[in-house]
């Protein structure tokens, strides 16, 4: 997979222009919702990522920083698109059999 240097010493972008962790597969959105969905500190992450260095936790962490809009807009796009599956698969057949036992 070709990687794009950027300025950003351990961030690259992929083939479709995506901020990916160099040498790793993690992309910096990821790694953003993380720390946005559990209130990680840079310390957090990399206890729970530990082939992360810090200084890649930091660069990416710069990274979002620089382009936070670009990356929240991603991230609402990537909602709406799991929403749009969720409605179009309907209701799970485990969450129907739980409710036609009264479990639910």
């Amino acid at each position: 997979m070709p990687l794009i240097e950027t300025h950003y010493e351990h961030i690259a972008l992929d083939e479709k222009g995506v901020a990916v962790i160099a040498g790793t597969t993690m992309k910096v959105i990821e790694l953003v919702v993380e720390k946005i969905a559990y209130g990680w500190s840079p310390e957090e992450v990399h206890f729970q990522h530990p082939y992360l260095t810090l200084g890649q936790i930091y660069s990416a962490l710069a990274y979002y920083s620089d382009h936070a809009d670009e990356l929240h807009d991603d991230i609402e796009r990537r909602l709406r698109y799991v929403e749009q599956l969720r409605q179009q698969s309907g209701p799970s057949p485990l969450v129907a059999r739980l409710k036609s036992k009264g479990l639910l």
